[in-house]
């Protein structure tokens, strides 16, 4: 199953986004804190419980040198994905969005579908509002 968030446009260069998502830390301020519990992270990783109790980790997975970052699903999570995080520098700001690849069954998907596409639509808001 593949996600597209929708594209946004960040008020700070490409190195800056990319220092700011490189370092788990950071995903915090990214997530509905009304949604996630017993958040956690290092900076190459992290983990969280959603609201149902699904725990999930998330890992750094390193990068293409420019314009893509990738994280993937670490152990406790309950499906393997991998997120790409595609930037793009325009006039000092950077414009990209999240794509999501999921290993999930016909069953899972429908039940997952709507709650990720807006999860991820919601971290690339937040991102915005990051560097406003």
């Amino acid at each position: 199953m593949k996600i597209k968030a929708d594209n946004v446009v960040v008020n700070a260069d490409q190195a800056t986004v990319r220092a700011f998502l490189g370092d788990s830390n950071n995903m915090e301020y990214l997530l509905p804190t009304d949604k996630i519990s017993d958040f956690q992270a290092t900076k190459e990783g992290c983990s969280f419980k959603v609201q149902g109790g699904i725990t999930i980790s998330l890992l750094q997975d390193g990068d293409n040198g420019s314009n893509e970052l990738y994280m993937k699903s670490g152990e406790k999570s309950p499906f393997p994905f991998k997120l790409t995080i595609f930037m793009n520098e325009n006039d000092g700001k950077t414009d990209g969005h999240i794509l999501f690849d999921g290993e999930v069954n016909a069953f899972l998907k429908m039940m997952v579908e709507k709650p990720l596409t807006n999860l991820f639509n919601y971290m690339s808001k937040k991102l915005v509002e990051q560097f406003k």
